[in-house]
């Protein structure tokens, strides 16, 4: 489903903009240099966290899950003035690249990337977070969950990607990472200090808001 033309999907994003330049490079050069260019954030779903942030105007941002930084900078658009992003990414070599795309806009002095395995880097990280991008191993989401919770800030926001899982997350099936976003949803919705609204946009977005 992700990969599919979706003229509805292209209508809306033509709806959605202006898109920056630099967002415009760090998409073409995610085709070119990547074997799996889907995981970026396409266009519409970056116009929506880009929303979102400049709704909230977190001070803090923490993303796990860099790929090659389009989410990121949509995200940076919205920062409260001193705002930073600390970003969290398991590859080196698509860390490498991020780290060049973030040279090339205008928020490389506020953009802190981590390179190395979440649940090692995550408790290193002091403080709470206005706002927390969950987009990184997918099997790891219920793993993450309460701790993430625990870190945000009264009123913050926990955004997590692909909880569709390609519409496979609500049905029963053998597909263990579709289980394990299942497990992650139930838990979201299950949880007294969030109240939370799922998108099926893209491979679905889950918005939860922390209600203390």
């Amino acid at each position: 489903m992700r990969d599919r033309i979706d003229p509805l999907t292209e209508y809306a994003e033509a709806l959605s903009g202006p898109v920056p330049d630099y967002l415009e490079y760090v998409e073409r050069q995610t085709h070119l240099k990547t074997l799996a260019p889907q995981m970026m954030s396409g266009r519409l779903q970056g116009r929506l966290l880009a929303m979102l942030s400049k709704l909230k105007q977190p001070r803090r941002i923490l993303e796990i899950g860099t790929f090659t930084g389009y989410a990121t900078l949509c995200l940076a658009e919205g920062l409260a003035p001193g705002g930073r992003i600390d970003t969290i990414e398991g590859d080196p070599e698509i860390a490498l690249l991020a780290r060049r795309h973030f040279a090339h806009s205008p928020f490389a002095d506020r953009i802190t990337l981590h390179q190395g395995q979440a649940r090692h880097l995550l408790p290193t990280l002091p403080g709470s977070f206005d706002l927390v991008f969950l987009d990184g191993d997918k099997r790891g989401y219920p793993a993450y969950l309460s701790a993430l919770v625990d870190r945000l800030s009264p009123g913050g926001l926990l955004l997590a990607d692909n909880v569709l899982w390609d519409g496979k997350a609500g049905r029963s099936t053998p597909d263990r990472t579709a289980r394990k976003l299942r497990e992650y949803n139930e838990m979201v919705v299950s949880d007294p200090r969030l109240e939370s609204v799922t998108l099926p946009i893209r491979d679905g977005l889950s918005v939860s808001r922390h209600i203390g």
